[in-house]
């Protein structure tokens, strides 16, 4: 494999969240960061701000707020399998759990009014238990 990191110095920080998979488009990211969801040291950062290995970001997606470390520098997207290698997920636990709370609540909440479930909420409602299957 290519060791980009070594020759890598200036990278963009929205290119840099997309090749490491935070984010699935560079353009969800440079919003994200256009809406102040990523931060470093409580600091709102722009998509052009350079990352360097060692900085500790903030990066809040949706109900999650993850926290990474940046390891290494890359300018193109990586497979899951060799991400250790240029991002460490310092997210607690807890905060992962408390988003998948967050998520399975909403799905089994339905505003009074809204009718009876679609069929791909009723196989959704299903699959999580919340009601029995058809016999």
């Amino acid at each position: 494999m290519n060791n980009q990191s070594d020759q890598l110095s200036d990278v963009r920080l929205d290119k840099w969240l997309w090749a490491t998979r935070v984010f699935k488009t560079r353009s969800q990211a440079a919003s994200a960061c256009n809406a102040g969801h990523v931060k470093l040291a409580g600091q709102n950062l722009k998509p052009a701000h350079k990352v360097r290995i060692g900085e500790v970001f903030t990066v809040r997606i949706g109900e999650l707020t993850r926290t990474v470390r940046v390891v290494g520098l890359l300018t193109q997207r990586v497979g899951a399998k060799v991400l250790s290698q240029y991002l460490e997920d310092l997210t607690p636990p807890a905060e992962y759990a408390r988003a998948r709370e967050l998520n399975r609540q909403s799905a089994i909440y339905r505003p009074k009014g809204r009718g009876r479930p679609t069929k791909k909420e009723r196989r959704l409602l299903q699959l999580m238990g919340f009601i029995p299957p058809p016999d």
